[in-house]
């Protein structure tokens, strides 16, 4: 069994994004990323404040709009538009979740897809399932960064993805799909997930049920990928996967914590720093598709 140590990944590509930053500052070029945080909700401060972190190790500049849970969503959109409007800022992150009276979908559509360093945005999305560069979302992306640096071939493997989140699963099905692999999406309507996951070569899971893969849930031999964070009552953190029992089945297995959760902060960075490096190229993709809504809007 090889541990697949996300933890270790991410700084070698934060290491490689702050030696580009100093490239790009050289000649007058410093990414920038802003971050919303609406709210009280203690691990999303957590989040931001990591994201802010790291942001500084790499030389980004970054900035944090923090508002009340009361504020209006009219309120949002009118600062996201500021930061469309702002050549300083190269990426955009809405800290999810949003307070219930906030319509998570408008919003995301509101940022700059030039600037949707999450991915979230529905253009992004429809250029990841056409297999066009795109702005992907990070765990998906970061899931597999993790395979191309421990070499796990994916042409022709049969990979279950556990959770058919638009922030995870269907974007996770759509790269797994774009590298030849045979994917199936399970979800909660899903009646007999062990039959899917048994047959799996890889398995990949992302919904927020602590230990829900059991070790007769995957064959021998299999690759496991957490991508859950879930903090038990005793403060531990554990994912998704019951690894005590399930790593000694698997060729490959991530822990939690230090697997994928780094990766998704590092795909961030490399997101805002890819948005920094071709500004001109995603301005004129964002330019075409405001022209689309217009037109679609006019009729």
């Amino acid at each position: 069994m090889i541990l697949i140590d996300g933890k270790k990944l991410s700084k070698k590509i934060e290491a490689n994004i702050k030696t580009e930053v100093e490239e790009l500052k050289a000649n007058g070029v410093v990414p920038g990323l802003a971050v919303i945080l609406v709210g009280d909700d203690p691990a999303s401060h957590t989040y931001v404040s990591m994201k802010e972190k790291s942001c500084k190790n790499v030389g980004f500049y970054s900035i944090v709009h923090k508002m009340p849970d009361t504020i209006s969503q009219q309120e949002i959109i009118e600062t996201i538009e500021m930061m469309n409007n702002n050549p300083r800022i190269d990426g955009i992150l809405v800290q999810l979740p949003l307070p219930k009276h906030i319509d998570t979908t408008k919003i995301l559509e509101v940022i700059d897809p030039a600037k949707d360093v999450d991915g979230f945005h529905p253009y992004n999305m429809g250029r990841i399932v056409e297999n066009l560069d795109a702005f992907a979302p990070c765990t998906p992306v970061g899931v597999m960064e993790m395979f191309k640096e421990y070499n796990i071939e994916l042409e022709g493997k049969d990979v279950c993805v556990v959770g058919a989140s638009n922030i995870v699963g269907k974007p996770m099905a759509a790269l797994l799909l774009n590298a030849n692999a045979t994917v199936t999406v399970t979800h909660i309507y899903t009646k007999d997930l062990s039959s899917h996951t048994k047959k799996a070569d890889i398995i990949i899971v992302g919904v927020g049920v602590p230990g829900l893969i059991k070790a007769n849930m995957v064959k021998e031999g299999a690759i496991v990928i957490d991508i859950g964070i879930n903090r038990l009552e005793s403060g531990k953190l554990v994912g998704d996967v019951d690894f005590e029992n399930v790593a000694s089945k698997c060729s490959y297995i991530t822990p939690v914590p230090g697997g994928v959760g780094p990766m998704t902060i590092a795909m961030l960075l490399q997101n805002t720093l890819k948005a920094a490096k071709g500004r001109t190229k995603w301005k004129t993709f964002y330019i075409s598709y405001t022209i689309f809504q217009q037109v679609g809007l006019a009729q």
